[in-house]
């Protein structure tokens, strides 16, 4: 079906998308549905795996956990969300997701916009500062960040 035309989307017709965080589940671009201002992604990461530290330059995000549990990293600051808590990202700030447990965690990514004007699309997105300093020894003495490849 013509993402134009597409006002729901069926597990099967989700974009499935391994990349090195999470296995992700993409529910809402403007590939899938008509979609300019929304990204939605259901992202499945293994235990004792992560997204080190990154940003969006031009994007906001949420973090909405639906199982397990996440190390979420806000700037500087960290909690520890459970099912049904989230973490709101400004644009432009650094954070990161850790699952540091043995079980998987399930979140919610809900980014936006999901299209960006010329010059900043052109932007990497995300950018990885996790081998820059504070980001690099920030969770020292924290179980290590695996990626799946």
């Amino acid at each position: 079906m013509n993402p134009a035309e597409r006002r729901f989307v069926t597990a099967a017709e989700t974009l499935r998308e391994p990349n090195p965080w999470t296995n992700n589940e993409w529910l809402c671009r403007p590939d899938v549905v008509a979609a300019e201002k929304l990204l939605l992604v259901r992202a499945n990461m293994d235990g004792m795996h992560c997204h080190p530290f990154h940003c969006h330059p031009h994007r906001e995000e949420i973090i909405y956990v639906v199982y397990g549990r996440a190390e979420q990293w806000v700037g500087t600051e960290c909690r520890l969300l459970g099912p049904g808590e989230m973490a709101h990202i400004p644009p432009g700030v650094v954070h990161a997701t850790y699952n540091p447990h043995p079980e998987p965690l399930v979140f919610l990514a809900i980014l936006s916009p999901a299209k960006l004007p010329p010059g900043q699309a052109e932007v990497a997105d995300p950018q990885d500062v996790s081998t820059q300093e504070p980001w690099a020894s920030l969770r020292q003495g924290r179980p290590a960040c695996r990626t799946r490849f």
